[in-house]
């Protein structure tokens, strides 16, 4: 794992990521990993941390709108639909196109900050499940399977404003 040298290097979505996080004063600047972790398994062992502290993204759409509705969730839990459904309405799955087209990033480093939906669609639903809270320190996507940022549970609620919500399964 490496601070970022050249940000003009990195793909858009790692760049757009540095950004946000910058200009939320964010202590922490995203981290280019050596390996692709596409997975929450992946970037656990790329990162020595336990599989919990990984929050990932977990994108569904919405079907009343196709609004993207993203769940940021901990690494070692399954997002539970059904929790979800009070919150933003009947879900259906989002495909790997619907996913860049309505974030602007691709599975495997969709970030909970810094999104470029296409033009005619609004602005993702984010939620942040309660289960991260057990973790002092988390690490989410920076816009790309290579790019992590770490922050607490609590800084991850601040700089995106979503509601933390219980949607794991039991």
């Amino acid at each position: 794992m490496s601070e970022i040298q050249n940000s003009s290097e990195r793909p858009d979505g790692f760049i757009r990521v540095q950004a946000a996080l910058a200009e939320a004063c964010h202590a922490h600047a995203p981290e280019w990993l050596e390996v692709a972790a596409r997975t929450s398994q992946e970037a656990a062992d790329a990162l020595g941390v336990s599989l919990g502290q990984i929050a990932k993204s977990v994108v569904f759409k919405r079907k009343s709108d196709e609004a993207a509705v993203l769940v940021i969730a901990s690494g070692d839990k399954r997002v539970d639909e059904k929790k979800l459904v009070p919150h933003a309405g009947p879900l259906g799955r989002a495909d790997a196109d619907y996913v860049k087209a309505r974030t602007g990033f691709s599975i495997g480093g969709v970030s909970p900050l810094g999104f470029l939906p296409a033009a005619d669609a609004p602005q993702p639903l984010l939620f942040i499940d309660q289960e991260l809270f057990r973790f002092e320190v988390i690490w989410a996507a920076a816009g790309h399977p290579n790019g992590v940022f770490k922050m607490s549970p609590a800084e991850l609620t601040a700089l995106t404003g979503a509601p933390v919500i219980d949607v794991v399964q039991a």
